[in-house]
């Protein structure tokens, strides 16, 4: 159902939201550095009560050409359909830009979208975007990605379950005895957690060590082809790698394919086409992977913010999606994104 807007009002307000957003995109290195990563199911100042009925969704993500950002975006509006109502969803990509998604966000206000969800690009820098929304009364989901402001709900991902399974995968298959590599990426709360969750897995075994853990492959196939060449020149034998993402993990394995090296297994979290694809490969060294739901947690956030309209009291506002296992043994049942 679209909305009607009446010209004199919204023009206005947008105007002013505009010269807003222009001064804190200005000032969103200054936002403050305490890291709360926590949500709250109560407004700030809230300038008007929930409506009572789920009518519009925005949705900001990070780009739209990434098939993780796509199958979100397929889950959103799945579940608005599954919810009826002709509720009208609007997903932007912001490809990785703060100003961009800043700039989304203050549109999504103006125009009084009753639910806006997204995955932030920079979670300090997108405070005062997220501030203002909930002040107008608006609904804000979180979803992947955490935080540092007050919204609605957090939904991602159980991160530190990814790198617990993926590793004990790891421990299993090398029956508690090998050399270890884990190709870390960019220090975000995500990756800490699956390396944590990895640590706490491999600390089982005191057979197993851990030759190399700090290297930062990015989070890319280039970083993880550069990261695992350097490491094949360093270390003459490794018996597994654990890629902090997919797309290290799939560079990993073209430079093991370059090396001519297949002495060691790589698993990797996502749950990605790139993976299975490399997974398929017989003569890859891709694994497993732990993965995710990307349509799971925007299905859930559209769920939850239903229920925040309707003034449903969450039991938590802190949402963690399981993941689950996915290697070559049971890929042909993985449906993926």
């Amino acid at each position: 159902m679209k909305k009607i807007l009446f010209a004199a009002s919204i023009l206005g307000f947008i105007s002013s939201t505009l010269v807003a957003c222009t001064n804190d995109s200005q000032n969103s290195n200054t936002a403050s550095n305490s890291e709360t990563n926590t949500a709250t199911n109560t407004s700030l100042n809230q300038a008007s009560s929930p409506k009572g009925k789920l009518q519009t969704i925005g949705v900001a993500l990070g780009d739209l050409g990434n098939p993780f950002y796509v199958a979100m975006q397929k889950g959103a509006q799945e579940q608005a359909n599954k919810l009826g109502n002709e509720i009208e969803v609007n997903a932007v990509s912001s490809a990785f830009d703060l100003n961009q998604q800043t700039n989304q966000i203050e549109n999504f206000t103006a125009a009084n979208t009753d639910l806006i969800i997204l995955s932030a690009v920079d979670k300090k820098g997108i405070k005062p975007a997220i501030d203002r929304a909930r002040n107008a009364g608006r609904v804000v989901i979180a979803v992947d990605s955490a935080v540092d402001a007050d919204v609605d709900a957090m939904i991602s991902s159980n991160n530190t379950q990814a790198g617990e399974i993926a590793c004990k995968y790891i421990s299993d298959r090398l029956k508690g005895q090998g050399n270890v590599v884990i190709l870390n990426g960019t220090q975000m709360d995500s990756i800490v957690q699956r390396v944590e969750g990895c640590m706490t897995s491999l600390s089982k075994y005191p057979g197993i060590k851990i030759v190399s853990k700090d290297q930062n492959a990015e989070g890319t196939r280039d970083g993880g082809l550069r990261v695992m060449t350097d490491l094949l020149t360093t270390f003459p034998k490794i018996d597994a790698v654990f890629a902090t993402n997919d797309q290290s993990g799939v560079g990993a394995d073209l430079a093991a394919k370059q090396a001519k090296r297949k002495e060691f297994f790589i698993v990797g979290v996502d749950g990605s086409p790139d993976a299975t694809k490399a997974m398929e490969d017989k003569n890859g060294v891709f694994f497993a992977t732990a993965a995710q739901d990307p349509a799971g947690m925007a299905q859930k956030a559209v769920e939850v913010g239903n229920d925040v309209i309707q003034g449903k009291k969450l039991e938590s506002p802190n949402i963690l999606v399981p993941v689950k296992l996915v290697t070559r043994e049971n890929l042909s049942s993985y449906k993926g994104w």
